[in-house]
């Protein structure tokens, strides 16, 4: 039996003939309709160079690393017609070819670009009736002998994972173009969408692979006892690598369902494959499998035959590109040649023996010797062959700026193998206490010497002092200690104790703090006549009304302003805002935290 999902909507034309068949039919007679064709097929082959017929193996080595080929795929009674008790009307489409061409393109190691065509090279099938609630629905067969299936786009990403190890994740999203013919149930004549996520591996000789995702189809539809729609698509694939790892065998499972009628046996196709890979030369897999559909459901085929074959070339690794592999390789990080022998394969061969000058007699010809008149040590690098390392540092004395002294490689040519006594990565030379672990500035004078415990000269550690780079007073608070009454910080006038207001007025509270506070703030404003305006703004807590709280704060802020004014800071400098209960910086549901919600702000503009 053959499974399917069956689209609903019919064309205008044959909508409006509908109608007028229905108003010229005598009563009792059955009501007349045909149904449109749509995507049956439900095998959906993998990106070119997968080891899978329906899952993707992950392989996103090497950089614009291409695969193309070919997946035949024939299928028998892809399409049934049958009753909600399972009695079957008719195979409407019988046998069905297709030859899916694609290519898939991996960039960067990580990034894959894929399309796939479907080209319905045959297809046959007989025109099928269903009856159901008065109303006869005929399937109308495939009429021509081919076309096109609807083209699928795909790009994904690896997240994790490199092919061969034991867990591989990627994601992506395919769509597919409405280009099939959908009289021949070769497309859905709408877009479609498939995001999805995969993950596959290796253990041992043991692979594995599968695939979740969402396929979105714009045509949603109950049909008879089946249904189609948007639905969840899965692949599972598990199997063996042998000979050589060239070979995949192993069984495959793809099964989708409806979202509408999830897991239902009608709405939930399932079919089973058994197939094998085999990699020819690092260059042309070729592939073959047999599966049958598990359950009685639209578009589980009685049978399906695949067969593919594409040019997929793997990644030979040449660490040195010489042209020997990495695994043949004997030398495989110095460029070699070719050799017979496995030992010598992809070395270089032997210099020849040729009498050549050799003034410091320490076996590095003078002409290739950068120390020609000491004896050294060869080191592969024209700028210190046959030179020694006189402090033995590993920095050749031509590079060492400080050769009679034991040091560390530096990117500096002045610093380069120079030490470093207290390792703070200020070189001696530049170290203004090279004894003692310091940080690096730009003053001479202090360039890797220890931080100053005190930046700000108040008499409190910075690491204890809240405002280590303003001087302030010590507090028992320590949000508060070391800080002063008021300062500049972040585009504000930051005051560390709030300027209190009588209950529920704009009355400033004549209390020793709430002067304290407003009077350090005037001294910032005398003290920076470069700050040329400021905004008060006035905040309250969530009790009373928002129109009330709204006017209180904008009333507190004038308060203020007009004390700065009389204090003799410049009316023009000045503005005032209220914003009541708009901006809270705590919870209205305590206590402490209304408290903190009451408050004025200076903000710099």
């Amino acid at each position: 039996m053959e499974g399917a999902t069956y689209m609903s909507r019919t064309t205008t034309t044959l909508g409006a003939a509908v109608l007028l068949g229905a108003a010229l039919i005598p009563a009792g007679a059955a009501a007349q309709t045909t149904r449109p064709g749509f995507a049956v097929n439900k095998f959906e082959p993998s990106e070119r160079g997968s080891d899978w017929f329906a899952s993707e193996s992950l392989d996103y080595r090497g950089h614009l690393r291409p695969a193309i080929g070919v997946v035949g795929d024939y299928s028998y009674r892809s399409l049934l017609v049958f009753e909600d008790d399972g009695d079957v009307r008719g195979s409407v489409v019988r046998n069905a070819f297709f030859v899916h061409a694609g290519a898939s393109l991996v960039l960067f190691e990580r990034l894959r670009v894929a399309f796939n065509l479907p080209v319905q090279a045959a297809v046959d099938g007989r025109t099928a009736s269903l009856s159901r609630g008065g109303v006869t629905t005929t399937f109308l067969p495939p009429p021509h002998s081919g076309g096109l299936g609807d083209l699928r786009l795909g790009a994904d990403a690896r997240v994790f994972g490199v092919y061969g190890d034991p867990i591989t994740m990627a994601a992506g999203v395919q769509f597919w173009a409405p280009t099939g013919n959908e009289a021949q149930y070769a497309g859905d004549g709408d877009w479609r969408i498939k995001p999805r996520v995969m993950v596959a591996g290796d253990v041992g000789a043991f692979t594995y692979a599968g695939q979740v995702a969402v396929n979105w189809r714009a045509r949603e539809e109950k049909i008879g006892a089946g249904a189609i729609g948007s639905e969840l698509n899965v692949t599972l694939a598990a199997g063996a690598r042998l000979a050589d790892r060239k070979l995949v065998v192993g069984p495959e499972l793809w099964a989708s369902t409806v979202f509408a009628e999830a897991f239902e046996k009608k709405t939930t196709p399932v079919e089973a494959a058994l197939g094998a890979h085999y990699l020819i030369a690092d260059q042309v897999r070729v592939g073959a499998g047999a599966s049958t559909g598990l359950t009685r459901a639209f578009s589980a085929p009685v049978g399906r035959v695949v067969a593919t074959v594409e040019w997929a070339p793997g990644v030979v690794e040449d660490r040195d590109g010489d042209g020997v592999p990495d695994r043949e390789d004997a030398c495989p990080d110095t460029r070699g040649e070719r050799s017979a022998d496995p030992d010598k394969n992809g070395c270089p061969p032997p210099p020849p023996v040729v009498a050549a000058a050799d003034r410091d007699h320490d076996g590095v010809p003078d002409d290739s010797d950068a120390c020609p008149d000491t004896p050294g040590v060869r080191t592969g690098d024209v700028a210190t062959n046959g030179c020694r390392d006189t402090d033995d540092d590993g920095v050749f004395d031509p590079k060492d700026a400080c050769p009679a002294e034991r040091g560390v490689a530096s990117a500096d040519p002045t610093l380069n193998g120079c030490p470093d006594t207290d390792g703070d990565g200020v070189f001696d030379k530049a170290d203004a206490c090279p004894r003692e672990r310091g940080v690096p500035d730009a003053d001479p004078q202090k360039n890797g010497c220890p931080a100053d415990p005190d930046r700000d000269k108040d008499g409190i550690n910075n690491d204890v002092d809240a405002c280590p780079d303003e001087p302030g007073k010590p507090d028992p608070d320590p949000t508060k200690n070391g800080c002063p009454k008021a300062f500049i910080s972040a585009g504000q006038i930051k005051i560390i104790d709030q300027v209190k207001f009588k209950v529920g007025s704009a009355a400033i509270d004549t209390g020793k703090e709430s002067l304290e506070v407003l009077e350090a703030v005037e001294k910032v404003l005398k003290d920076h006549p470069e700050v040329k305006h400021v905004r008060v703004e006035g905040h309250t807590d969530k009790t009373g009304s928002e129109k009330t709280n709204r006017k209180l704060s904008a009333d507190r802020a004038a308060a203020v302003v007009k004390w700065l004014v009389a204090a003799g800071i410049a009316k023009d400098r000045l503005t005032s805002a209220g914003f009541g209960f708009d901006k809270p910086i705590d919870t209205n549901e305590t206590e402490q935290g209304k408290k903190n919600n009451r408050r004025v702000e200076f903000h710099i503009e």
